[in-house]
């Protein structure tokens, strides 16, 4: 089923794919930012769920051990809104929090487990 194309088309909703885990015929996992009329969102997401689309909204943050973290700098290369940064001048971890939207792409790539989640 084309969900992001019918989000579009039915409801008027953009939807901002950030991460995706789907193969034909099985179940998968869409990170997906929306954005939309607080209204047809409601309606698009019980659209979904009438569906039986799991919608789940992100309300956790990402946390970062800096005790544990070794600012090897792998987590900034998968970052889409670069949230996470080196220092250029100290190669130091640099972590904006207002740019993070929870794609949560970082924390399978930290090679010391230091990203995690709050949820």
């Amino acid at each position: 089923m084309p969900i992001t194309y019918l989000l579009a088309k039915e409801f008027n909703v953009a939807a901002n794919i950030i991460r995706a885990q789907v193969a034909p015929n099985q179940i998968g996992k869409l990170v997906v930012e929306l954005a939309g009329d607080i209204d047809q969102l409601d309606a698009a997401i019980e659209w979904m769920r009438s569906r039986n689309i799991n919608v789940s909204h992100t309300l956790g943050e990402i946390v970062i051990d800096p005790d544990v973290c070794v600012h090897c700098g792998l987590c900034t290369g998968v970052c889409p809104t670069e949230a996470l940064t080196l220092n250029p001048e100290t190669y130091k971890l640099v972590f904006t929090r207002s740019r993070c939207i929870v794609c949560e792409q970082c924390i399978p790539t930290c090679p010391v487990q230091a990203i995690s989640t709050n949820l």
